[in-house]
């Protein structure tokens, strides 16, 4: 039997997290909203597996998984309190972009800028030697002047310099006429379309994820590695004809999966499971 390492955040084994199907997620759902609060927790630890789905795009960052992890926890919360079946979409579909914004919304707020101490004190150096040459030439000295005096690479001083800055308000005005000042915010690119294509990436797997290894196979070649149907068929040990039917079955099956009218296929390792039809 293989033996799977153990993975722990914030005191949570991730390889022993719970998931619920959408059914019966649905049912705890209208429980919730009839006043059985005791559903929330169930809701809770039964989509864990979300947050970490999150959290992946924020690995190698040097953030502490664990404090990300609780954040992310907070933000499935504020989810599922929100959440609604009217909505008309999977819980994952909308509990998704407000983990992210929470995670988000955590290291924008602890951002901080940290500044080495050696830094800081080339950076005061710089600045002595460039007021000393001021004084004494009665002019502002070249960059190349200025590595002369100490001792540094133009490089050096270029980063030093801009290492100590202030940093800049995003409402800091970079242009102003008689009309509305154009700030540095308008000048940032929009992170919206960032944001749908991580929930969209997020959605594709847990939709693959359903298909059977054969179905799965097939759209991977067909779609992420550019292979011909033929292809497919020749690798596969079946007709082209085949192939082309396959792909239709599956393409509709994730489809249907993004509006939550089914759950499971028919024929995967999920099939002791009920096959959940439309309505």
């Amino acid at each position: 039997m293989r033996r799977f390492k153990k993975v722990e955040i914030s005191g949570v084994n991730t390889y022993e997290l719970p998931t619920i199907p959408w059914e019966q997620m649905k049912v705890l759902f209208q429980r919730l909203n009839a006043g059985e609060t005791g559903v929330r927790e169930e809701l809770i630890k039964g989509n864990l597996k979300l947050v970490l789905s999150v959290l992946k795009n924020f690995t190698n960052r040097g953030e502490n998984m664990d404090d990300l992890f609780q954040i992310g926890t907070i933000g499935l919360m504020k989810a599922i309190d929100n959440f609604s079946l009217e909505h008309g979409v999977h819980f994952s579909t909308y509990a998704v972009p407000m983990i992210l914004g929470e995670v988000r919304r955590y290291l924008r707020d602890n951002n901080y800028i940290h500044i080495s101490r050696s830094l800081k004190t080339t950076a005061h150096r710089i600045q002595a030697a460039r007021e000393s040459f001021l004084q004494k030439n009665q002019k502002e000295p070249t960059l190349t002047e200025l590595a002369a005096e100490t001792d540094l690479t133009p490089e050096e001083i270029v980063f030093a310099y801009n290492a100590n800055a202030e940093p800049v308000s995003f409402f800091e005005p970079v242009f102003k006429d008689s009309t509305d000042p154009l700030q540095v915010i308008d000048l940032l690119p929009d992170d919206q379309n960032e944001d749908e294509r991580l929930l969209a990436k997020i959605a594709l797997q847990e939709a693959l994820g359903k298909l059977e290894p054969r179905e799965r196979y097939i759209l991977v070649a067909r779609f992420f590695e550019g292979k011909t149907q033929t292809e497919v068929a020749g690798k596969v040990g079946i007709s082209q004809a085949q192939i082309s039917r396959i792909e239709k079955a599956a393409l509709l099956f994730i489809r249907r999966y993004y509006q939550g009218q089914v759950e499971y296929k028919k024929n995967s390792p999920d099939s002791k499971k009920p096959r959940v039809e439309e309505g």
